[in-house]
């Protein structure tokens, strides 16, 4: 098996972030260089994904129709920047979410990279205007926003600097298509990029309600999982609102005066701190301690959940 039709993949940054998005390309049979200041961290990251790809084909969760060893034979660690470089046709960041340290990245790689190269950031909420701006290739920069964790969660948002050439986007979406991630292209940049600012209405309605003593965290959290997570598994809010009346219009001209109400009812934003921050976090460790240990086993009850809720979506298409 070659992987070398499809094209290199430079990965910046041998982290959690970096290793997923490694297992996701070579999946799909790229070639992939991992590249991290520290060698040895590379080499430890190599290890890392050689025992989860093993891992997930014993779990039935592998992605892609290749063998750990045959994806394995894709990956090779790189010590040499300027040579993981040269005929990559993207360059994914990695490095830890410090917009010092990212930009110090990006002005190197803009010295070593030709004009074809698409330069991408994993960054989750630090926006493309102040990651790119001044850069030579601007033009060919782009925000690839994963979610955690990668290998099961497939949605990928894509953010253009406001100078991005229209091409990188297109290029950058059918890149993620092809390796199977599901991507959703923003017309501009805006704080939050779209998924975080969802979630954090969600995590700021859910915080006025314990702080209100209208439930308890542990209540808040049974009406996502047991309640609207359902739907939204398998759909969008846009979409469940069609389904629960006869078409959106239907359901906009009979519910709106109530949406505007309850909407006009949210109370300011939360501090995230004090009283009820304790008494949230006191619940979540009463289901979870916050040990190292503790946590590492329930993010692996999670992941195990999202396989097997990956596979029953896959399987309902």
């Amino acid at each position: 098996m070659s992987g070398c039709e499809k094209g290199n993949i430079l990965i910046v940054g041998s982290g959690i972030v970096g290793r997923n998005w490694a297992m996701v390309f070579t999946s799909a049979g790229y070639r992939v260089s991992l590249y991290d200041t520290v060698h040895q961290q590379v080499i430890c990251a190599i290890a890392s994904i050689r025992q989860q790809l093993n891992e997930f084909e014993r779990n039935g969760n592998l992605r892609g129709i290749f063998k750990p060893k045959e994806q394995m034979l894709l990956i090779s660690a790189c010590s040499d920047l300027a040579q993981a470089v040269e005929g990559a046709i993207l360059i994914q960041e990695c490095v830890p979410e410090n917009l010092e340290l990212k930009r110090k990245v990006f002005q190197e790689l803009d010295e070593l990279m030709n004009d074809d190269v698409i330069l991408s950031s994993s960054t989750s909420c630090l926006l493309p205007s102040k990651l790119f701006s001044g850069l030579k290739h601007v033009k060919q920069c782009i925000v690839s926003h994963p979610v955690n964790p990668t290998y099961y969660i497939p949605l990928v948002e894509l953010v253009p600097h406001p100078e991005t050439h229209p091409a990188v986007l297109e290029q950058t979406y059918t890149l993620m298509k092809d390796i199977g991630q599901s991507p959703v292209k923003l017309t501009k940049e805006i704080d939050g990029f779209v998924l975080n600012r969802i979630q954090y209405a969600i995590i700021g309605e859910s915080w006025r309600l314990v702080k209100d003593g209208v439930l308890s965290p542990e209540d808040v959290d049974l009406v996502m999982s047991a309640g609207l997570g359902m739907r939204y598994a398998f759909m969008g809010p846009f979409e469940t609102l069609h389904l629960n009346a006869e078409g959106l219009k239907s359901y906009c001209e009979r519910y709106d005066e109530g949406l505007k109400r309850v909407l006009s009812s949210f109370g300011p934003v939360p501090e995230f701190s004090g009283e009820v921050m304790e008494k949230i976090n006191q619940a979540m460790s009463q289901k979870t301690p916050s040990d190292p240990e503790s946590l590492n086993a329930r993010r692996l009850w999670r992941d195990a959940h999202l396989a097997a809720l990956a596979k029953l979506k896959s399987d309902c298409k």
